[in-house]
């Protein structure tokens, strides 16, 4: 049964039992900063999970794609173990609960319509104290009770939230896999090759409390698990899971570019697998966005795809590689996928581009590791420290065996105690970084069983009359708030936005004919009534009454047309640095509009320029901003974009401004684009993972920018005493006048170094059989006293010189060897290091010729003299 079957069959039985089929969410994590990636098929449905969001149907199943790199050193060594994979799995969100999910996973497993495994193949493991977890698979199921295992493990838990025991599934692969395995770890659940784990139910009916305590969740959840890899290995009768169809045609085409066989040798075999797995999650990880750099995701997926170039060099392929496999992975995945079939141009680009940059990497790496072991033999050393290893595979990507290779060649060995500290050291601060936020909420509260209706009116009206239909203080409902108090109202209906896609909540008024109040933000609760968030200015509002709500529609017309401007924004950016970019994140507040947007490389100045105009010639042309309600794949047929992270039901609300953008968003925007009035770009910037950043401001605060930078421009011509047309030409002559006046100066310093060096030559000091010139000069910087040096050098050639410049509290020094000194072993790097330490500086350079810079220059005439007890020494 081929993998693309199984994931089929899967979404196609929990279909037949009631589930709604969600789509894969993004790898990327939407509002979640405890994750760095999405690593389970739940992960995207936490908010259901803990009641922040009540989900249309609470039967739902996925096939999740997913990425864990927490075990990446036993890819390819492993059977199972991968960067990337898919998590097939089916939720209950308060709905069905074991029994359901013990008997539908049996009838999924055995029935020869879905998979058809044996029945006496399978065990299973519960929680000990889990009584109806066994008596359900002993008395529904009809499992005997030596293959019902107790495990005190099966109890998932991942701190405060929602938890529970779980029901692990087991297929006996038969004895000849159990070879090898210690007898007590021959069983389901044990370390052993024999029985696989396929499916992971877990039973959520506690929350774990912050005060560590556990009491039964308000609504009880089904949780479920099993990795499409796993099936597949067991139901291709394949050894292990790079032996099935989802690992086999990267495998092959990656050995025909090598020339090598699989399953010809060990090595070949690691590198073949560790290749074939990372090309996978770097072609998803693109294509949801992520672009390698040196912090967060980017380092990763640069981590991997460098890590798999290194493995191409042991089967010999010393060129780029890894971006002609994108598009098998395309045809293995792009069935269900359909992005990196649909954006395969712009992650075969992204993978080479990164790939000749490592091969450029690998060579400097080469050339320095070449250095390390000059100095290490020079030394009278035999090892490479452990840090200089680390230093080579986590800047230069070198592998600790390459570097051992190369110092085996040269007669060394390398310090593997070091380097595995330094590792250690590294993924501490990994650790360290990440954010300490919980990965859920505690399940509850008052509004998340509140379901009367609530209508929003505001894409229409900006006031509205309305009634009062629940007011929350202390997480309670009460009937109602009075002067100075703070609380949450729900109205029948209300004009309000609640913060949504980037755009900021709504501000204003809530009136009655007793009670002001003002709204300072609103939240959506779990049945997506609006939340208005409101301080009684005066008078009691009170449950059931009626109330004009009035929006602030000043600070509202100022949102819109930053957020149509924000829709235009985006197409411009398409248009003018390609279709690859995608909006990854906003904000749309009255005074600003900021955009990010997948895009790697930098964007030149006559680029922004290109788009500002863009953006302007489409408020130019007053075109009409038409919205409309259809169904989904009707606005995608109509090339409607979609945003980042955002989820979408059956019917979309689509925002189109003539035939320039097309978007599905639920947001306010501007009847007509000319209300935007202008759009003025403030700057542009990476902000990390190949993601950068665009801000803005429309309208009034676009005049008001405007203004402030042309007062700047009119304050320049006053100081320049010029016209403000002139100021170019003016500053142009001053830059003409400061380079004249620094050749003059240059010309001085030289002729005031010569008149210094003829001073200083009598000052000569005979140390042994060598010559010394250690003395304090004038000289207003280090290229000043360069030049001293060097006039002393065609005075004194046979002369050590060391010279030392106040300049402030701090100290320059230049010191000089000829080079019949150096020959005989001294050494002006050194020399200079030593001499600047008694400042409380530092520095160095060549044999020859080096220079440093002191902290302290009161220590000056003291370094001057240690430079005669080191030049004494030898040094």
């Amino acid at each position: 049964m081929k993998a693309s079957e199984i994931r089929s069959k899967w979404l196609e039985f929990f279909a037949s039992k009631g589930h709604n089929i969600e789509p894969s969410a993004s790898l990327v994590p939407h509002n979640d900063p405890s994750l760095l990636w999405i690593n389970a098929g739940m992960a995207p449905l936490k908010p259901y999970f803990d009641g922040r969001v009540k989900p249309d149907n609470p039967r739902i199943a996925n096939s999740q794609k997913c990425i864990r790199t927490n075990d990446i050193e036993n890819v390819g060594k492993t059977r199972r173990h991968h960067t990337f994979f898919e998590m097939l799995g089916n939720f209950s969100i308060g709905d069905y609960f074991k029994e359901e999910a013990i008997v539908w996973s049996w009838e999924f497993l055995t029935d020869k319509k879905w998979i058809g495994f044996d029945p006496d193949r399978l065990s299973v493991t519960v929680y000990p104290e889990d009584e109806e977890a066994f008596r359900l698979w002993k008395e529904k199921v009809g499992l005997p009770e030596d293959r019902i295992i107790k495990l005190e493990d099966n109890f998932w838990d991942i701190g405060e939230g929602p938890c529970g025991p779980c029901s692990e599934i087991f297929y006996d692969r038969g004895e000849e896999y159990g070879k090898g395995a210690p007898e007590s770890e021959l069983f389901p659940g044990g370390e052993n090759e024999r029985y696989l784990e396929v499916w992971n139910l877990v039973f959520s009916q506690f929350n774990h409390n912050k005060d560590g305590s556990y009491t039964p969740l308000p609504n009880k959840n089904i949780d479920t698990g099993a990795g499409l890899e796993r099936f597949a290995s067991v139901l291709q009768n394949v050894d292990s899971n790079f032996d099935t169809d989802l690992f086999q045609p990267i495998i092959q085409a990656t050995a025909k570019l090598a020339g090598v066989q699989y399953k010809e040798k060990e090595e070949y075999d690691v590198a073949l697998k560790v290749i074939a797995d990372h090309i996978r999650t770097v072609v998803f990880a693109v294509g949801d966005g992520v672009l390698p750099s040196n912090e967060g995701r980017g380092y990763v997926i640069r981590r991997l795809l460098r890590r798999a170039v290194r493995y191409g060099k042991v089967l010999g392929l010393d060129k780029p590689f890894m971006y002609s496999l994108t598009e098998i992975v395309g045809d293995i995945m792009g069935v269900y996928y359909k992005e990196v079939i649909e954006k395969r141009d712009y992650i075969e680009k992204v993978v080479r581009t990164e790939e000749e940059q490592f091969h450029k990497t690998l060579s400097d790496g080469l050339n320095i590791l070449a250095d390390i072991t000059a100095e290490v033999k020079k030394q009278g050393k035999t090892v490479i420290s452990g840090s200089d290893a680390f230093k080579l595979y986590d800047t230069y990507g070198f592998p600790f065996d390459l570097t051992e290779d190369y110092a085996a060649e040269n007669g060394l060995t390398v310090d593997r105690e070091g380097f595995d500290a330094a590792m250690q050291e590294q993924r501490e601060r990994a650790r360290s970084a990440r954010h300490e936020t919980g990965s859920m909420n505690i399940q509850g509260g008052v509004l998340s069983d509140y379901t009367e209706k609530s209508a929003f009116v505001g894409y229409s009206d900006t006031v509205h009359q309305a009634k009062v239909l629940a007011i929350v203080a202390g997480d309670q409902f009460v009937d109602s708030l009075s002067e100075g108090e703070t609380g949450q109202v729900i109205l029948d209906a209300t004009p309000f936005y609640a913060e949504s896609g980037g755009q900021v909540s709504d501000q204003g008024m809530i009136e009655s004919g007793s009670a002001r109040a003002r709204v300072e933000e609103l939240f959506k609760a779990p049945h997506g009534q609006h939340v208005h968030v409101v301080t009684v200015e005066s008078g009691e509002l009170k449950v059931n009454e009626t109330v004009q709500a009035q929006v602030d529609r000043s600070q509202r017309q100022d949102v819109v047309k930053n957020h149509t401007a924000t829709h235009l924004l985006h197409k411009a950016l398409k248009e003018v640095l390609g279709d690859h970019v995608n909006q990854a994140g906003s904000l749309v507040e009255p005074q600003r509009l900021r955009f990010d947007f997948s895009h790697f490389g930098s964007i030149t100045p006559e680029e922004l320029a290109d788009i500002e105009r863009r953006v302007n010639e489409q408020i130019w042309k007053a075109t009409p901003v038409v919205i409309d309600n259809k169904p989904i794949d009707e606005a995608k047929a109509m090339g409607a974009m979609a945003l980042f992270g955002e989820k979408y039901g059956d019917i979309v609300r689509v925002v189109q401004v003539g035939d320039y953008s097309i978007e599905l968003c639920g947001g306010c925007h501007v009847d007509n684009t000319a209300q935007i009035g202008i759009f003025k770009l403030l700057g542009e910037s990476g902000i990390g993972s190949g993601v950068r950043r665009i801000e803005a401001v429309t309208g009034r605060y676009a005049y008001e920018y405007t203004e402030e930078q042309l007062d700047l421009l009119k304050q320049s011509a006053g100081l320049l005493k010029s016209s403000v047309t002139d100021v170019p030409k003016r500053i142009e002559g001053l830059h003409q006048q400061v380079k004249e006046l620094a050749r003059e100066n240059e010309s001085l310093q030289a002729k005031l170094g010569a008149i210094e060096a003829g001073q200083l030559t009598d000052k000569v000091k005979q140390v042994g059989d060598t010559s010394l010139l250690a003395a304090e000069v004038s000289a207003g910087g280090m290229d000043a006293l360069r030049t001293i040096a060097d006039e002393l050098k065609t005075k004194l050639p046979d002369a050590i010189l060391v010279l030392g410049a106040k300049a402030g509290e701090k100290v320059n020094f230049v010191v000089a060897v000829p080079q019949e000194l150096v020959k005989k072993g001294y050494h002006a790097g050194k020399l200079v290091k030593e001499v600047a330490s008694v400042c409380g500086g530092g520095g160095g350079g060549r044999p020859d010729m080096a220079q440093a810079g002191g902290k302290d220059a009161s220590k000056l005439a003291d370094a001057l003299k240690r430079a005669e007890e080191l030049v004494s020494a030898g040094v």
